[in-house]
């Protein structure tokens, strides 16, 4: 199931940009059915591991390995960028924010595992709230990201009060701010977590530090934008580097840093 979701969403990806290209409007309707069969498609794949780990006798949410969170990460990425593409209706997007979604499902199929039991120290209902919002914020960073790049490509800066380019500037904010206060409740649930699993709220852990650092990234952004104004050009070069360290956090820390949450040693 999983394999078909990855390359519908690369059929999808390249159905949106045959839509900005061509500027056909069959190609945007074709892209969106694709996106939503996928994502449904999808849905019903991680539903399916998730019932499988309570047949194989340690039910448990199938968030918890490196393979898990990608599939995870481009389920919470298709699904962001369809909320934006069913209230801007600018499906041109999808050019940029699908192939996110595929890449992290390519990569998934790359390091697939199968299902294992979670550590008991591990087995908590704080884990379900701790990844998901976490993920659901690295969601809005990455389709900020991907709006950021449509800015920057499509030249809208040159005419930064146009119609569109102050769209796709509020949107990349918006993203941002979704984001931001998403990552906020997965830092915060982790910590509840971590003071449940290792009887500590904070260990300075490699992925808590950057974790740490992307929020602080990203709270100096909105900072800019609230009392500095910056919005256009500038916004959208700061909401790139603040995804670089959300990519960063996610796999620099998970496969070159050991420590709590190394995926390389089954933890999370």
């Amino acid at each position: 199931m999983l394999v078909a979701v990855t390359f519908a969403y690369l059929g999808a990806s390249v159905l949106y940009l045959c839509n900005g290209v061509f500027k056909r409007d069959l190609f945007g309707t074709a892209a969106t059915v694709a996106t939503w069969l996928a994502f449904a498609v999808h849905t019903a794949a991680i539903i399916l591991r998730w019932v499988a780990s309570y047949e194989h006798g340690f039910g448990r949410a199938p968030f918890t390995d490196l393979f898990e969170s990608l599939v995870l990460f481009g389920w919470t990425t298709a699904l962001i960028y369809m909320i934006i593409e069913h209230k801007t209706k600018i499906k041109v997007i999808g050019a940029y924010a699908m192939p996110l979604a595929f890449s992290a499902m390519l990569y998934a199929m790359l390091v697939y595992t199968p299902i294992k039991p979670l550590m008991p120290a591990l087995k908590s209902y704080w884990l379900i709230a701790h990844v998901i919002t976490c993920f659901l914020g690295y969601s809005g960073f990455a389709v900020s990201a991907a709006l950021s790049l449509m800015y920057l490509c499509t030249g809208q800066d040159k005419d930064a009060k146009s119609k569109r380019a102050r769209l796709l500037d509020e949107l990349i904010y918006q993203t941002v701010v979704v984001g931001f206060i998403l990552l906020t409740a997965g830092i915060v649930t982790g910590s509840i977590w971590a003071n449940s699993a290792w009887g500590t709220y904070w260990s300075w852990d490699p992925k808590e530090t950057w974790s740490l650092i992307t929020w602080l990234v990203y709270a100096a952004m909105l900072h800019s934008r609230y009392m500095r104004g910056w919005q256009g050009k500038r916004l959208a070069w700061f909401s790139l580097l603040g995804f670089a360290c959300v990519l960063f956090t996610y796999f620099g820390v998970n496969l070159l840093l050991s420590g709590l949450h190394s995926y390389a040693t089954g933890k999370t």
